[in-house]
């Protein structure tokens, strides 16, 4: 029972329905903390691990920040109790992203490079790929464009070599936030693109606001049409609040009104910069 809400929450997840998600995570966490669960069934990843972790992401999304790093140090504790190596990976990449969310370098470049030594010890070719891509949005965040660029960009390639596509749409949008930091937005702008393509084929949309955010972001900076900017941070806004990520839809919310503040004070409203987080 603990595998199938854990299978139920993840993939829900990923398709953005976050309140639905979250009940089946709470159910998995909830029968493995009555104590005393004994599986017949061997999992690739103790499945008590990955619910802990998503519903440490989805306390972020609903708000509370507080509880979301506690339950996400309760999912690290317990894969390494369970001496579960492949559960460790997928936790402190979780734990990682977490600190993306936060726009907190620091916590993303030591939760992924705990990840990068474990994945090459154990020979996590997946979880080695992502530990390199949000290493690289570390050092760029950091103030290291170059060598962050690079890490990113041979980690997505790393991650797809394995066949995988879920979790592209994301890595792109970090690839994107690094190339506007390095001044080339243009850029980070196909990345985007690129992203949102990949997201609606698959429906993989638990960072659709975000990306819709970022292109507002980026479209600013490029001084396209008001129509286009607008119409992006509304959609950003929408698909937030939506699937009721609290955090998501204030970010967005914030971005769009200091791009009327801006816009105000400006002659015609174009020609300005945004800040990215």
């Amino acid at each position: 029972m603990i595998g199938a809400y854990r299978a139920l929450a993840v993939t829900l997840f990923y398709l953005g329905d976050f309140e639905a998600a979250r009940q089946y995570a709470i159910s998995g966490i909830q029968i493995w903390r009555s104590g005393g669960v004994q599986s017949p069934v061997e999992e690739v990843t103790a499945p008590a691990v990955t619910c802990l972790c998503v519903e440490a992401v989805f306390e972020w999304h609903f708000g509370e920040i507080t509880s979301c790093q506690a339950t996400m140090a309760e999912g690290i504790s317990l894969a390494k109790d369970l001496n579960d190596m492949h559960a460790l990976a997928v936790v402190l990449c979780w734990a990682a992203i977490l600190g993306h969310f936060e726009r907190n370098p620091a916590t993303v470049e030591r939760f992924a490079s705990d990840l990068i030594e474990l994945s090459t010890r154990h020979q996590f070719a997946y979880w080695l790929a992502g530990g390199e891509v949000l290493r690289g949005w570390a050092r760029s965040a950091s103030g290291d464009r170059t060598e962050g660029l690079s890490r990113i960009e041979d980690g997505i390639v790393d991650w797809r070599a394995t066949g995988s596509k879920i979790c592209v749409p994301y890595w792109l949008a970090l690839k994107a936030e690094a190339l506007h930091l390095a001044d080339r937005t243009s850029e980070a702008l196909e990345a985007i693109r690129e992203a949102e393509a990949l997201a609606e084929s698959s429906e993989e949309r638990w960072w659709s606001a975000e990306l819709y955010r970022l292109r507002g972001v980026f479209l600013t900076a490029m001084s396209a049409e008001e129509t286009q900017i607008e119409a992006s941070f509304c959609e950003a806004i929408r698909i937030a609040t939506e699937q009721k990520s609290v955090s998501l839809a204030r970010r967005a919310e914030a971005s769009y009104a200091e791009y009327r503040r801006q816009k105000a004070s400006r002659s015609g409203g174009r020609g300005f910069r945004l800040p990215l987080w």
